[in-house]
């Protein structure tokens, strides 16, 4: 099994386990002892882990470190480990005591859900405040992955590493920056694209009429790019769907309404089906495309997992003045949102995936 399966395995048990894991030595057992182990290190082996390792603090003797992992028989890396319903961002000065009294260049701070990677770009020696690097397991992309394979056993290498962490902590801190631009533009940012427009002076109402357009541009252009790339991604499936004739034969029944053509009350709208291809492209993530199907129905349509009138991902109500789409929580039960157009949908994508998780649990 390569290092990228070994971590999706580990995210599968990690969220099928977490609900029983009760205390902090049950989550080390469960979560990060197989972690360490999926970065090809022997956690029985003293040569490359130890575990409790002493690190004493000036006068304060006998402080201990989780896991230490260990090269040449040096601490290469420290893991401090923490109940995994616990806030990270209460503990993270304990690690930055035992980082600056030990020679590891790399500091963990992890609550088996969350791994949060330290080191000392801004000062030797001293664990910045900041991680270079923060990871759910649960919810992994494959660029994170390929950091995190990066302190394997066989591909660690300090100053590759330290190179990218250099570039991992500004990256990070310039996307906190934009994020922060898209949902709240500060004045600076809204006149940069304002007077690019507008030729008259930037008062403070011309400002505040330029703050609104702004964040709608912004989530226009970015619903923009994500139908380019859904569709994209549409285009690619068919065409491997189309090599099948099996599947084919499936692609076409899903693609076709499944209610009976005699009743004319029953009409399935484009907009229906267009709403229909956003859910199936954005599920695809979660589950085989071929599972996605819909039924149409005199108030609603529905978009259903397996073909499955009892497993709805979410449904439309398109024939009304307001138009909803309902997610599905826990009960089964509709949850309504009001939608100005099939762009909302994607705002509701962990919803789909969260009743998605739901129906593979119960089976």
């Amino acid at each position: 099994m390569d290092f990228k399966d070994a971590i999706k395995q580990l995210a599968d048990r990690v969220v099928k386990l977490k609900d029983n894991i009760q205390t902090e030595e049950a989550t080390k057992n469960a979560f990060i002892m197989p972690f360490i182990n999926a970065l090809g290190y022997d956690v029985f082996n003293p040569l490359e882990v130890i575990p409790e390792m002493t690190c004493d603090i000036g006068t304060k003797k006998g402080e201990k470190i989780d896991y230490a992992i260990m090269k040449d028989e040096q601490p290469i890396l420290l893991i401090e480990c923490k109940h995994w319903k616990q806030d990270l961002n209460l503990h993270d000065n304990q690690l930055l005591r035992y980082f600056n009294v030990s020679k590891a260049k790399f500091g963990l701070l992890t609550n088996g859900i969350i791994y949060r990677f330290y080191t000392d770009l801004k000062e030797p020696n001293i664990m910045d405040d900041k991680p270079f690097l923060e990871v759910d397991i649960t919810d992994l992309r494959d660029n994170q992955i390929e950091e995190l394979k990066k302190f394997h056993k066989s591909y660690f290498d300090i100053e590759n590493i330290l190179s990218s962490a250099s570039e991992l902590k500004y990256m990070g801190e310039l996307k906190a920056i934009i994020q922060n631009e898209f949902n709240s533009p500060s004045p600076e940012f809204v006149k940069m694209f304002a007077t690019q427009v507008y030729d008259g002076r930037m008062l403070q109402n011309v400002v505040d009429q330029f703050t609104e357009l702004v964040k709608r541009a912004i989530s226009s252009h970015i619903n923009d790019i994500i139908n380019e790339r859904l569709k994209g991604a549409l285009t690619v499936n068919e065409t491997k769907t189309d090599s099948s004739p099996k599947t084919n034969e499936v692609a076409a029944q899903q693609d076709q309404p499944t209610t009976q053509i005699s009743d004319s009350k029953i009409v399935t709208t484009e907009e229906e089906m267009d709403a229909y291809r956003i859910i199936k492209a954005i599920c695809r993530q979660k589950v085989e495309v071929s599972r996605i199907a819909f039924r149409d129905a005199q108030t609603y349509f529905s978009v259903l997992l397996d073909d499955n009138n009892r497993k709805p991902i979410c449904r439309m109500y398109f024939n009304t003045g307001t138009k909803y789409v309902a997610t599905i929580d826990e009960n089964k039960k509709d949850v309504k949102h009001s939608i100005e157009s099939l762009d909302d949908l994607y705002q509701y994508t962990d919803d789909y995936f969260k009743t998605i998780d739901m129906y593979e649990n119960k089976e």
